[in-house]
């Protein structure tokens, strides 16, 4: 080694990052990215029918509500300083049209005028689809053989899209006017946005915002999620309307169209096993971007802290951290209460 060249690593060791990293004050000083409370949508399960709060087995720490409780619980999420609910109904009744969804006495509408008046200050989203909603499960109208909408040259339980559009529209427009801030469409129906935009305008809710799933994965990571809100489909799976886990191009294509179409905002979903694609919809797109920490994401992290394989609070505040640093200007999580008493504990 030559005198110039050990004088050369000599100066470059001189430079070294790990100075910044010596102390909990300095790695603090110089985070790039960090976690605050309102970076959270925190979604809640609300189930008719019942009278006190029902923990859901396959998500640690989750409930399903019932009404009566559920002022109190948004309470305890504003005093944390979380700004956001996410809501998801479980109705008493179900059926092949989802009709408890566009009922104005159906669980959400109820939830929404309750929550609208006990705790003004959250912004009220309501997630938009019709899976919690439905018999069997799908995220629509299904074909079938007597339906005033069955059509002859698509195959028994294919999901028609345009009445299922004609439904988002009602709905949305039911769940605005019951005091939801923003309604999130959910099911990957062509022209959602659109459907929805134009019956929010038409019935006088011009100001309620269109947080849409741009890119929602046909992901293995929703079993939990299926679990609590009952909507497992009853016969065959999402793949018909949801995304191939292996493809990116089409989830940007569907990013576009929504954008295209009015979308306020975007959400990605699931989180972690899509950061390339929050990245990438981050660099193309200036609309506030969200992700969806799902169900099986939180249900693995406590699964595996449950067996002394990882710490809780670590793992949790790790994978949030990846998520924001990916581009994501707020995430629902399941997480969200813990994680801000976690930031709070230091």
């Amino acid at each position: 080694m030559t005198a110039t060249l050990e004088r050369e690593i000599g100066q470059h060791l001189r430079q070294r990052p790990r100075r910044l990293r010596r102390s909990p004050a300095l790695r603090k000083l110089v985070r790039e990215t960090a976690l605050r409370p309102a970076d959270f949508i925190c979604p809640l399960f609300v189930r008719d029918g019942i009278d006190a709060p029902l923990p859901i087995a396959s998500m640690p720490g989750q409930f399903q509500l019932p009404l009566a409780s559920l002022a109190a619980e948004a309470r305890a999420i504003a005093e944390l300083g979380i700004p956001a609910l996410m809501l998801f109904g479980i109705p008493a009744h179900k059926d092949g049209c989802g009709s408890d969804n566009f009922s104005e006495d159906g669980i959400i509408p109820r939830a929404l005028r309750l929550l609208k008046a006990a705790v003004p200050e959250l912004a009220l989203i309501s997630d938009m689809c019709f899976c919690e909603y439905t018999d069997h499960g799908h995220c629509g109208i299904v074909n079938s053989a007597g339906s005033p909408h069955f059509d002859a040259a698509l195959p028994p339980g294919y999901l028609l899209n345009d009445p299922t559009l004609d439904l988002l529209g009602r709905a949305s427009l039911i769940h605005a006017r019951a005091g939801a801030d923003v309604i999130a469409p959910s099911g990957m129906i062509d022209g959602m946005v659109a459907a929805i935009r134009s019956a929010l305008d038409a019935g006088g809710a011009q100001q309620t915002a269109i947080l849409s799933y741009a890119a929602k994965y046909a992901s293995a990571f929703y079993g939990p999620f299926r679990d609590a809100a009952h909507s497992a489909p009853s016969f065959g799976d999402r793949a018909q309307y949801q995304l191939d886990p292996a493809n990116t191009r089409e989830a940007l294509k569907e990013i576009a169209l929504d954008v295209e179409q009015g979308a306020d905002a975007l959400l990605i979903k699931p989180a972690l096993p899509c950061l390339d694609i929050l990245q990438a919809a981050r660099a193309r797109y200036d609309l506030p971007l969200a992700a969806y920490q799902v169900s099986g994401e939180y249900a693995m992290i406590h699964a595996a802290a449950r067996q002394g394989w990882l710490d809780l609070p670590g793992a949790a505040l790790e994978s949030l951290t990846a998520i924001k640093r990916a581009g994501a200007d707020m995430m629902v999580s399941y997480f969200a209460k813990d994680a801000v008493r976690w930031l709070a504990a230091g």
